[in-house]
């Protein structure tokens, strides 16, 4: 079983309740925007971290992350990426990637609109957890938690971090 704390769209902005939420969890996953190369290594130092970057991120986080990231965690395969659109209107730039790849979970950030949906063609969780930055045009910062359990995608819980 692992313990999953995932964000995205800090653009540079750190909040304390980042470690506060992310305390029981085993990783740290950032869907892009992290906006500075301080806040990807604060959340490093906390808890094993995986990130991609995001179009706002300049090029020390470029060179740090990937654009697209594939892995296994546990036995579900992930695909995380920053603009990924979401399920019935994916961006056109990695629905072959995603298409050909066929995760279980896809992640993206970068519209600041939380979604949480599963794609039936996919046979795929989706997954965009808002922002929890302050840069954008949402209302409330919002992080996500949630468990990998072999191939099971589990106990997901939606963390209001406050007003823009």
């Amino acid at each position: 079983m692992t313990r999953i704390g995932l964000l995205s769209d800090t653009h540079a902005y750190w909040d304390e309740k980042y470690l506060e939420y992310f305390e029981p969890c085993d990783e740290i996953w950032h869907a892009g925007d992290i906006g500075s190369l301080e806040v990807a290594e604060r959340l490093a130092a906390f808890r094993p971290f995986r990130a991609v970057y995001g179009n706002i991120d300049g090029q020390s986080l470029r060179l740090e992350y990937p654009e697209v990231a594939h892995f296994k965690a546990e036995e579900v395969n992930v695909m995380m990426t920053h603009i990924g659109g979401y399920p019935g209107r994916y961006n056109p730039a990695i629905r072959k990637e995603l298409y050909d790849t066929r995760p279980n979970l896809f992640i993206a950030g970068h519209s600041h609109i939380l979604k949480v949906a599963f794609d039936q063609s996919l046979n795929c969780l989706y997954i965009n957890p808002g922002a929890a930055g302050k840069s954008g045009f949402h209302q409330v910062r919002t992080l996500i938690r949630f468990v990998i359990d072999g191939k099971n995608i589990k106990d997901l819980e939606v963390i209001e971090l406050g007003i823009r």
